[in-house]
């Protein structure tokens, strides 16, 4: 009997301990270049099958991308169906104009509950434009409870203003306000496109550990880091003097980040994107 009473026992102490085990997470985030016709090569025809192949061979498992038209949102849903895609047009609130969407592996996931926010003084208003922006931004979030340990994180998603300063630095307040208020205390992973260097006001802002929801640039707290110092470079044709980096992923306090790396910008002569993709992988104890 007492050996029967073990064998029932035994599965549930392994699911137990398994909860307590740290969840490993690959990030990324990409800012794809929207399907543009002047684009000439570099058109998003000749890059989609590589751009989720950067997907694929890097094993991410959540994706945070920016400048996605319906059309490539369905081209990569198609390429890479081992994942779930959150998010909605920023114009209209459905297909219209660019999406900030997420994607995250659908077997290693379960989606607690996701939405989507406009960077403004409105947010809940679709469509609606911020401060001194040029245009509609949007910002695209996820609760994910990791199947095999349990632990949930907040994955949130964004593209700043390329021309409005204010624009910027109150999207990033908000991006932080609301991921400590939908998050509930969770892991945050902040990923976006943020169009701003790293010793701007912008990012100063987000990573300034005067404020209680302050998060941490992951390039900052890597063990390791690779990869340049710049992320956009305009499919080669800026000198390279005068690249800067605009891409990030931020995390809160209780994640380590063991690896950051900007990755390649060419694979077979090919630009991915005028951007390139960054990647970090994190640890949640």
């Amino acid at each position: 009997m007492k050996k029967l009473i073990y064998l029932l026992v035994l599965p549930l102490l392994i699911i137990s301990c398994g909860t307590d085990k740290p969840l490993e997470l690959n990030v990324m985030t990409f800012n794809i270049r929207l399907d543009h016709a002047g684009d000439s090569l570099n058109n998003w025809q000749y890059r989609k099958d590589i751009a989720a192949q950067l997907v694929k061979d890097n094993n991410i498992d959540v994706l945070g991308t920016q400048e996605v038209l319906v059309n490539q949102l369905n081209d990569l849903k198609e390429r890479l169906p081992e994942y779930n895609a959150i998010g909605v047009g920023r114009e209209d609130g459905k297909d219209g104009g660019e999406f900030s969407a997420l994607f995250y592996k659908k077997d290693k996931f379960t989606e607690v509950k996701s939405g989507t926010f406009w960077l403004s003084e409105t947010p809940e208003v679709a469509g609606s434009k911020g401060w001194d922006a040029s245009y509609i931004r949007v910002a695209t979030w996820a609760i994910l409870k990791e199947n095999t340990t349990g632990k949930e994180v907040f994955a949130i998603n964004t593209h700043l203003d390329n021309d409005g300063l204010t624009a910027r630095k109150e999207g990033g307040n908000l991006l932080m306000k609301r991921a400590m208020e939908l998050g509930k205390g969770m892991p945050i992973v902040l990923t976006g496109d943020f169009n701003d260097t790293p010793d701007s006001e912008t990012i100063k802002n987000i990573t300034d550990q005067s404020k209680a929801d302050h998060l941490f640039d992951s390039k900052t707290i890597a063990t390791k880091t690779g990869g340049t110092d710049w992320t956009f470079h305009d499919f080669g044709r800026l000198p390279e003097n005068e690249r800067v980096l605009l891409d990030y992923i931020f995390v809160s306090k209780q994640i380590k980040v063991t690896d950051y790396e900007v990755l390649p910008d060419l694979l077979n002569g090919v630009f991915f994107s005028d951007h390139k993709a960054v990647m970090a992988k994190v640890v949640i104890d």
